[in-house]
């Protein structure tokens, strides 16, 4: 069957996502960080208390807790990662174990495509840790004459230099560091897969970016202290080749609040960027 638009409402029944030290080392190290991060690199290191980034929660697994399986079938080849927000309602410990659940927060119909909006919500101990949203662009599954959902430019940066402008190198084999944290899609790693795709190699993952992004934000506009950084909201504009440098710009434009976009060269990849934090 196709989508089906009443599945917007519908939850996940709980699951619980674990992960550990480990995973938290493997992810930082997928999204560039080395050996002046240590506290986000080592768990033994002399005097550092191993800390974890905000983006962490993207590559939390959500197992049974995923909603995907209730919007309806569809060509996966077709789905384009659109937009991706994290929330965190307190740091995320270097390991432990969540209950997450899952919700079809929205489904819009874009004429040749539709729009899937999914939220990921993670309680430890009773408490609320973090919520991920993600909007899923997939082609080909639009036309039941659904709500268009919102449109036109969001967070746009004001119209002068930026207050601050970060660049990070990734490295030629980024992708095959950042694909054990969990997306083993072979986009990212197989020439011929990629090149069926319509790409010279295989790209780097949109979520692999979008760490290095809030990297540079952490790091920028938060004192590098996870337990500062609130929120943060993009959208994947322009695939990246690894190897490619990301440069980071943000406007503050508000107490405790930026804007910002990342580009390779004069490509902007990542857009519609905001960040809350303390």
């Amino acid at each position: 069957m196709p989508l089906n638009p009443d599945a917007v409402g519908t939850q996940s029944e709980p699951a619980e996502a674990s992960w550990t030290s480990k995973d938290a080392l493997l992810y930082a190290v997928g999204i560039g960080a080395g050996t002046d991060e240590l506290a986000f690199t080592t768990e033994n290191t002399n005097g550092v208390d191993q800390l974890v980034f905000p983006t962490f929660p993207v590559v939390i697994g959500s197992g049974d807790g995923s909603a995907m399986r209730n919007i309806g079938s569809f060509d996966p080849t077709m789905l384009v990662h659109g937009q991706q927000a994290v929330t965190l309602h307190r740091e995320i410990p270097v390991e432990g174990t969540a209950t997450v659940t899952g919700k079809v927060v929205a489904m819009y119909d874009k004429g040749k495509a539709a729009v899937v909006v999914l939220e990921t919500n993670a309680e430890m101990g009773g408490e609320p840790l973090y919520t991920t949203t993600a909007s899923l662009f997939i082609r080909g599954e639009g036309g039941w004459g659904g709500e268009r959902g919102p449109s036109g430019p969001q967070n746009v940066p004001p119209d002068r230099d930026p207050d601050h402008s970060v660049t990070y190198e990734t490295r030629p084999e980024q992708a095959l560091i950042y694909r054990l944290s969990g997306d083993r899609n072979p986009l990212h790693s197989d020439p011929s897969f990629a090149e069926m795709g319509g790409f010279e190699r295989p790209i780097l993952h949109g979520l692999c970016s979008y760490g290095f992004t809030g990297r540079a934000l952490l790091h920028t506009l938060c004192g590098s202290d996870p337990a500062r950084f609130r929120h943060v909201e993009a959208r994947f504009a322009a695939p990246v080749l690894p190897g490619e440098a990301l440069t980071v710009r943000m406007w503050e434009t508000g107490p405790d609040e930026a804007v910002f976009t990342t580009s390779v060269g004069d490509r902007v990849v990542i857009d519609q960027g905001l960040l809350r934090h303390s």
